[in-house]
């Protein structure tokens, strides 16, 4: 078993799209927008999302397959915080480490460019995803909030991250 994650690049964008479209599928009540909204986008839309400069798009592989992605961009609340958005993974390749290989990436990512912290918000019912960032070190901040309309009735939680706490002693592999 071979698990790669990788920067998306802007040739990636119908990879990248396909990956999206299946999480908004998958988890509708995880994310920020919804299939309705994403589904019809043209070529430019995807690629846009790749050419900016202050995000990262992450893509991961189990074994050549594509598997998953996750998001790394500055917040709108500080400028030493990223933040770390639309995280998913593949039904396929759920419980292979694939998840941890994209939050470890996700986490190097935002300390490479420099950020002081990470945040990511969760849903109250996912279980699956609140234990995978606590392995890595992410804690509550006690901030709750809800997705937006039409699913402003799924409660989040924000977890958070230190970066000068994470050593590569404590990082999950």
């Amino acid at each position: 078993m071979t698990i790669r994650v990788a920067p998306a690049v802007v040739e990636d964008w119908a990879r990248t799209r396909d990956l999206r479209l299946a999480a908004l599928a998958d988890a509708p009540d995880a994310f920020g927008s919804t299939l309705a909204q994403e589904h019809d986008q043209p070529e430019p839309f995807w690629r846009r999302r790749l050419e900016r400069e202050a995000a990262t798009t992450l893509l991961a592989f189990l074994d050549g397959r594509d598997a998953g992605l996750s998001v790394v961009a500055a917040t709108d609340e500080d400028p030493r915080t990223a933040g770390i958005y639309s995280v998913w993974v593949a039904p396929f390749a759920r419980g292979r480490g694939v998840g941890d290989a994209l939050l470890v990436a996700a986490v190097e990512d935002a300390r490479t460019r420099g950020f002081h912290n990470v945040i990511l918000e969760v849903g109250e019912h996912n279980l699956a995803a609140q234990a995978l960032y606590a392995r890595h070190g992410f804690v509550p901040t006690g901030l709750r909030t809800h997705l937006p309309p039409p699913r402003q009735h799924v409660p989040e939680i924000r977890l958070a991250l230190q970066l000068a706490a994470v050593t590569d002693s404590n990082l999950a592999r």
